[in-house]
């Protein structure tokens, strides 16, 4: 079986090869913190080895809810936010393809829970209103404000709709193991119920029910996208120098010392576009802290040549690219001759539109190289549940060892408070009168 791998062709020359040895040495020191739990936030690492511990039993339980959901629901609403969406969105989406929101186009999965817009929730209730709905609400614990109103909101038009005891065996809670409000709620209610591990945070967490439920909900191989995960668990154990995680930590540290402070990640299938917005998610929240980190961003070319291109080519030199290559499309689809060739695309004729993009994405490596942009490639056999399983564990364990190369707690996000205690304060919310004096 293939695997993911580093390109660092259009990268290494950037680097000083002695430098990037000896960060490859420290990423695998680093790492031996996370498997010893030696390092800071040790108490949120059952990521690091879950895969591993996913019982027979707990996915035949998501299958099982899922089965259920699938055969009773029209659509599905993932309530949820950053973490308990991002990645079940990204996974969803990538293997739907680009005109079908499920495999079968049944049922429908949508989202809630991730904005304060009342235009949304709004137009969501009126969609929603006369169909076949179940709701996935994954909250620790409960009380966040987003996923909290969405989820009061959904629930009292799902106990409108179906009555309070049916409406219960459409809501699915996955929640803390031992305590919070939802999880009390899910107990009174008798909600069907799975845990999030208390030592997983959420941007860690796609590869536990917060993710699985959804995806199998979506049609898809969750054993397959476990196994994937697996096998890149078993690859970022290898020699050093060899590891391709600790290649891509080592690059983007030696990248963040040379003042290149922003990191593109580019892809040239439309298909990874909500993958590349979990990606964000997971370094943004994970590094930027103590006025240290890179700042994450993401591209979907050739689209955004036309926009962005003119400044990632001749723009300010404090940026490299990290490329998602797909190696091989799922169809294949030929460009037709034109006897008048008005639009002087007759030169393609015959070829391949994957062969097409192919050279496009080749030709802007090459030119954003030579201007000056280290690109690492990171090269995927295809679109699949497995190749997704190792795409995540690869991503999640470069993070945590890039967090602890920085110096920083890479498992907590204390910036996030900051906008919480201001909104409550403005909201009248009790215990934070103080606060709104110092605003």
């Amino acid at each position: 079986m293939k695997h993911i791998e580093v390109d660092l062709s259009k990268a290494i020359a950037f680097v000083d090869k002695g430098n990037f040895n000896q960060k490859c040495k420290l990423c695998a020191e680093n790492d031996l913190k996370l498997k010893n739990k030696t390092g800071v936030g040790s108490d949120f690492l059952g990521w690091y080895d879950f895969p591993n511990k996913i019982s027979d039993d707990l996915v035949y339980r998501i299958n099982e809810t899922a089965s259920i959901l699938r055969k009773n629901s029209e659509i599905i609403v993932v309530i949820g936010i950053g973490g308990s969406y991002l990645g079940a969105e990204a996974i969803i989406n990538t293997l739907s393809g680009h005109f079908h929101c499920s495999k079968n186009n049944k049922p429908h999965i949508i989202f809630a829970g991730q904005n304060l817009s009342g235009d949304y929730h709004s137009e969501l209730l009126s969609f929603l209103r006369g169909k076949k709905f179940s709701l996935i609400v994954i909250s620790k614990s409960g009380t966040t404000t987003e996923p909290a109103i969405a989820f009061r909101l959904l629930r009292k038009e799902l106990e409108r709709s179906v009555g309070k005891e049916q409406a219960a065996k459409q809501i699915v809670a996955i929640t803390d193991p031992k305590q919070g409000a939802l999880r009390k709620l899910a107990l009174q209610e008798k909600y069907t119920l799975f845990e999030i591990p208390s030592d997983i945070g959420g941007r860690y967490s796609v590869l536990s029910p917060v993710g699985l439920l959804p995806v199998a909900c979506a049609g898809f191989d969750i054993q397959q996208l476990i196994n994937g995960a697996k096998s890149m668990f078993e690859i970022s154990n290898s020699n050093y120098a060899e590891n391709p995680v600790y290649q891509y930590a080592a690059l983007r540290h030696i990248f963040y010392s040379d003042s290149k402070t922003i990191e593109i990640i580019a892809n040239y299938n439309p298909l990874l576009k909500s993958f590349s917005e979990w990606w964000k998610q997971l370094f943004g929240e994970s590094e930027g802290k103590d006025k240290k980190g890179i700042f994450p961003v993401s591209v979907s070319y050739t689209t955004d040549l036309h926009s962005l291109g003119q400044y990632v080519q001749d723009g300010m030199r404090n940026i490299f690219e990290t490329v998602l290559s797909v190696e091989i499309d799922k169809f294949d689809l030929k460009i037709p001759k034109d006897n008048l060739d008005h639009d002087n695309i007759n030169y393609i004729a015959g070829k391949e539109l994957g062969y097409v993009n192919k050279m496009a994405e080749l030709g802007t490596i090459l030119a954003h190289v030579s201007g000056g942009v280290p690109n690492i490639v990171i090269k995927i056999p295809e679109l699949s549940e497995f190749y997704l399983g190792q795409l995540f564990y690869f991503f999640q364990k470069a993070c945590a060892i890039s967090g602890y190369l920085l110096g920083v707690n890479p498992f907590d996000q204390p910036g996030v408070e900051s906008y919480k205690k201001n909104m409550f304060a403005l909201l009248g919310k009790a215990g934070f009168e103080k606060d709104i004096s110092e605003i």
